[in-house]
Order: structure tokens, then C-alpha cells, then sequence
């Protein structure tokens, strides 16, 4: 196998690993608690044109070696959940798996992208068990909630899907539309918390 296929498969490899804990998680809340946060798991692993690319933008020699030495986002999970207050909770039970280490975060939900984006980045290694020898992965993962990817793929199909510039009071609508977003999501949560309120509090009486 060449250095480029040895780097795909240690990332699907590093992938799995990172999906089986999730699965984990989401499974766990699924059948013991009353409250899932997690709504959808996705994964990915870049082309080797998009990883040259990079590396090229990066100035770096575009080989196999520099993309497993340079690149932490070659492997990629994201993981959507209910609402924006949910994604640091998942976050937390990741970092506190002994065998993730997390090498970077980077919050762009307190501190959104200048059009709008929203999501929190863990750059994570996991260990990979091979036959002869255990390899470390990075893999970057992307937490959002539902109305984050909402925007974000909606984003994406209008910047990266038409090719086209969008004008500057068209790009101002669309963080609005982000910002428009942020609040239903926090509306959307404190709802929640008032059913559950109000559930509780029936149950109490009927109970008492």
C-alpha cells in the first residue's frame, strides 16, 4: 500500500474510533436517560486532490508524510445536536475519555465567524490499534446544533455550489439570518425547559 492509501485508512480508522464512542453516547442516552442530545452523527475524509490542495495553500511539499504531519482534519466527524447548550455537553464526555487527547478547540459559537458560522472544532488524537504497533490519529470534530447546520449547509450550497461572489448586502443578509437562527435556538431550549417544568411539577401533584 502507498503513503496515500496508509494515510486514508489510519483516518477511516481514527474515524471509527471517534464514531464508536459517539454511538456509545448517543445509545446510553437513548435507552437511560429521557433526553437525547444528539441528533445525527456524519463522517468524512478528505480527497486526496482537497489534501494537496491545502498543503499547497500551505506552502508544504504535498506528499502523504507532510498531509499525517501537517493536517489534523483529514478524518472528520460531526455531530449534530438538539440545540447549541447540547454540543458542550457532548463535548465534555469526549475530553473526558481517558484515551482522547484533544490538541485544539475552537469555539465559534462564542465567537461566530464574521458571516455567521457557528460550531465548536476539537482537534482530537485517538489511538489506532494496529497489528504490530499503535499509531495516534487526529480527527477533527465539528459540533453543532440543528439550526448551526442548518445555516452552515445552506451556506455552503449558496458560496460553494454556485460559484459565484454574492453581493455585500446579501452576504449581511445571510449572518442575519444566522444570528436570526442563534435566537430560535435559545428560544427553542427554553421552551424545553419550561415542558419539562411543567411535567415535572404534574407528576408531583398526581404523585402527591
Amino acid at each position: 500500500m502507498g503513503e496515500w492509501g496508509r494515510l486514508l485508512l489510519l483516518s477511516r480508522f481514527g474515524i471509527e474510533e471517534v464514531k464508536t464512542k459517539l454511538n456509545i453516547i448517543n445509545e446510553e442516552y437513548e435507552f437511560l436517560h429521557d433526553y437525547n442530545p444528539i441528533e445525527h452523527i456524519y463522517t468524512r475524509i478528505k480527497k486526496p486532490q482537497q489534501i494537496i490542495a491545502k498543503l499547497e495553500r500551505m506552502g508544504v511539499e504535498p506528499n502523504a508524510v507532510n498531509a499525517y504531519k501537517h493536517l489534523h482534519d483529514v478524518g472528520g466527524v460531526r455531530v449534530v445536536c438538539s440545540f447549541a447548550r447540547d454540543v458542550y455537553t457532548i463535548a465534555e464526555q469526549l475530553k473526558a475519555q481517558r484515551d482522547i487527547t484533544v490538541l485544539n478547540v475552537k469555539d465559534y459559537i462564542q465567537n461566530p465567524k464574521p458571516n455567521g458560522y457557528r460550531s465548536l472544532h476539537l482537534i482530537v488524537e485517538v489511538p489506532v490499534f494496529l497489528t504490530d504497533h499503535v499509531s495516534p490519529v487526529t480527527v477533527e470534530i465539528q459540533l453543532r446544533s440543528v439550526s448551526m447546520d442548518l445555516w452552515a449547509s445552506i451556506e455552503h450550497k449558496i458560496y460553494y455550489k454556485s460559484g459565484v461572489a454574492l453581493p455585500a448586502e446579501l452576504s449581511a443578509e445571510l449572518t442575519d439570518c444566522a444570528e436570526e437562527l442563534a435566537r430560535m435556538d435559545t428560544r427553542l431550549a427554553r421552551i424545553q425547559d419550561e415542558i419539562k417544568w411543567v411535567m415535572a411539577t404534574e407528576k408531583e401533584e398526581q404523585d402527591g
